[in-house]
This record gives structure tokens, sequence and C-alpha cells, in this order.
């Protein structure tokens, strides 16, 4: 898999699981503990920036979902 699509694919599941809890991106936002705007979380769930490991932990926290949950490319 592309890194351009590798990203689109985590972003996409990022937007899906907010969307389906449902969440705007600025809610989300208010969710992460930590320094992050909603800027960012449009850029990551657009696929057009690299989430950091920590930072996609960061969403999973506050999105209640395992972590796994946000790379399952499977489902």
């Amino acid at each position: 898999m592309e890194k351009s699509e590798l990203l689109k694919v985590v972003g996409k599941k990022i937007q899906e699981i907010r969307v389906k809890k449902g969440l705007s991106q600025v809610d989300l936002v208010g969710l992460i503990e930590g320094n992050i705007d909603t800027t960012n979380i449009s850029r990551i769930e657009s696929g057009r920036t690299n989430p950091t490991l920590y930072n996609l932990y960061r969403i999973s926290q506050a999105l209640n979902v395992p972590l796994v949950d946000l790379v399952d490319f499977e489902n």
C-alpha cells in the first residue's frame, strides 16, 4: 500500500468512527488530551498529514476505541 493511500485509509477510519459516535471535529478536539487543533484533525481525516503514533493514541482514547481500530484495514 502506498503511503498516501495508507494515510487516507487511516483518516477515513477515524472520520467514520467520529461520525458514528455523533461527534464533530470540534467535539473530538475537545475530548483529546493535550494540544491539537481542528485543522490538524481535518488534515488527518483527509489523509493530508502523517499523524504520529502518539496522536493516533490520543485520538483513540478520545473516541474511546482501541488504537488497533484506527489501523484495522480489514474491516
